[in-house]
């Protein structure tokens, strides 16, 4: 099964997102740099919603692309 990776939001400072999102994802600015995946596992990065959405974003790099351009990376 594939899951939807098109409505993963990713705000590094508040973790708002649509009430519809399939996943947030919260880190600190000084945290977002890092390696989305590594963070997680460290507990820096946050995530509600979906968990399998999660990883697959994670696998993916989108988490990372998200954060990087939100950035301004």
């Amino acid at each position: 099964m594939t899951m939807p990776l098109d409505r993963i939001i990713t705000d590094p400072t508040t973790g708002d997102g649509p009430d519809d999102a399939d996943v947030v994802v919260t880190v600190p600015e000084a945290d977002a740099a890092a390696d989305p995946a590594v963070a997680f596992m460290q507990g820096r990065l946050k995530a509600s919603g979906h968990t399998g959405v999660l990883f697959e974003a994670l696998r993916s790099g989108l988490v990372a692309e998200r954060l990087h351009r939100l950035l301004g990376r």
